[in-house]
């Protein structure tokens, strides 16, 4: 595996591993390697230090990439380390998913599968109308939809699915 510090046009930096330099010359070519930050694919191998192992205990030291010009916005400064961003990004994305999810489990009165039927009743007006949530198959719920009933599925979580 090898890794690469890379730059957009726009000269976002950011990292990327491959098996191989012949890995990474035939994923740019193909266009599958993009910017997360500006989705750009016009990416090039940017400036990178080195990695030097030193004598004493065999210490590593992680690869610094050098820019030839200093940054030009925060946005660049948040590109050049991708994976701590990403990360911190999709935590918070997660706890704000795990937030709405709790307050609707909170809020709402869980129908479980008559979910399809509470929702058409309320939308009718022959119940009256209070927060739900339950239980829908797909077809239940696209056939709601079109009837003009409006559903969205409760947010779901990857620890969810362990």
């Amino acid at each position: 595996m090898i890794r690469y510090s890379l730059r957009c046009e726009r000269d976002h930096t950011f990292e990327s591993w491959f098996q191989d330099s012949s890995a990474y010359d035939s994923q740019v070519k193909r266009k599958l390697v993009s910017c997360p930050v500006c989705d750009s694919v016009k990416v090039e191998k940017a400036i990178m230090a080195p990695r030097i192992v030193g004598k004493k205990g065999r210490e590593r030291t992680e690869p610094q990439p050098e820019s030839a010009a200093p940054p030009a916005s925060t946005e660049t400064t948040a590109a050049a380390a991708p994976t701590p961003l990403v990360m911190a990004q999709e935590r918070e994305l997660r706890a704000k998913l795990k937030e709405l999810r709790d307050h609707i489990v909170k809020n709402a009165d869980n129908v479980g599968e008559r979910f399809p039927n509470e929702a058409r009743a309320m939308h009718y007006g022959d119940k009256e109308h209070r927060p739900i949530y339950g239980e829908a198959s797909p077809d239940e719920a696209k056939a709601l939809v079109d009837e003009g009933i409006d559903v969205s599925p409760l947010p779901v979580l990857p620890e969810d699915r362990n």
